[in-house]
This record gives structure tokens, C-alpha cells and sequence, in this order.
């Protein structure tokens, strides 16, 4: 399960909070990305690159930060363009959130548990926490 959550016309960002409910586990962690500044100089700096998409030279922004989130509370964190490679600003480790699902509103009430097929896979291939 993915998504993306844009934020849009805000200042380069010095520090990312990110809070996330891993459903294979079940867990709720929150982790403190702290942006370094080589990133906020990479997302000011013109790049001029072939770009696949418009298939012509542009120049373009390294003007996004993607965030992956993985059991075990791991996230890592990129920079990177439409046509610009991405590169990674780091891997950061979060801490369990007590308060749980919803800030403790709903009574440690999960979104939803896997799937039936997800926990057959989980149960034969265990969850890969050094994968990343």
C-alpha cells in the first residue's frame, strides 16, 4: 500500500515529521527527518538534463523529497526531480508512538488488518525489518 501526500508553496524544509501506522506489525511510529543543507542547496541549483518525459533537454529542480516508510519504523528520504535522478538524503530510524492509532482517539483501533492473502504471505516470508 502507497500514496504520496503533496505539499505544496512551502519554504525548503529544515525538518520533516512523519508519523505512520505500519499494519503488518501493528504499529504506530513517528520519526524526525532533519534535512541536511547539501539538499536545500541541491533543490536550488538549475540542473540542465536529457529528460525522458519530454523527450528534449530541459532544465528543471531537484524540487521534491519522497519519503519511504517500512516495518520497524524505518524511513528513508530522497530528493529529486521529475527528471532528475533521485538521490537519498538518508535513513532514519522512528520511534514507536505510544499513543497509538489516531493519537489514542480510537482506542487502539487499527485501519485495517492486512488482508487475508497479505497475512498468509507474512506468516511464510516473515517480515524483512533489515531489508532496508
Amino acid at each position: 500500500m502507497g500514496g504520496s501526500k503533496p505539499v505544496n508553496n512551502v519554504d525548503l524544509p529544515n525538518i520533516i515529521f512523519v508519523r505512520w501506522q505500519s499494519l503488518v506489525e501493528p504499529q504506530v511510529y513517528n520519526v524526525r527527518i532533519d534535512i541536511p543543507e547539501w539538499v536545500r542547496e541541491e533543490m536550488l541549483a538549475p540542473r540542465t538534463e536529457y529528460c525522458s518525459v519530454t523527450k528534449q533537454v530541459d532544465t528543471s529542480y531537484r524540487k521534491m523529497i519522497g519519503i519511504g516508510l517500512a516495518p520497524g519504523g524505518i524511513a528513508k528520504a530522497w530528493v529529486g526531480g521529475a527528471c532528475l535522478p533521485f538521490k537519498e538524503i538518508g535513513r532514519f530510524v522512528g520511534v514507536v508512538e505510544r499513543k497509538g492509532p489516531s493519537q489514542g482517539q480510537t482506542e487502539g483501533r487499527f485501519y485495517r488488518a492486512p488482508s487475508e492473502a497479505a497475512r498468509a504471505y507474512i506468516e511464510q516470508h516473515g517480515i524483512p525489518y533489515d531489508s532496508w
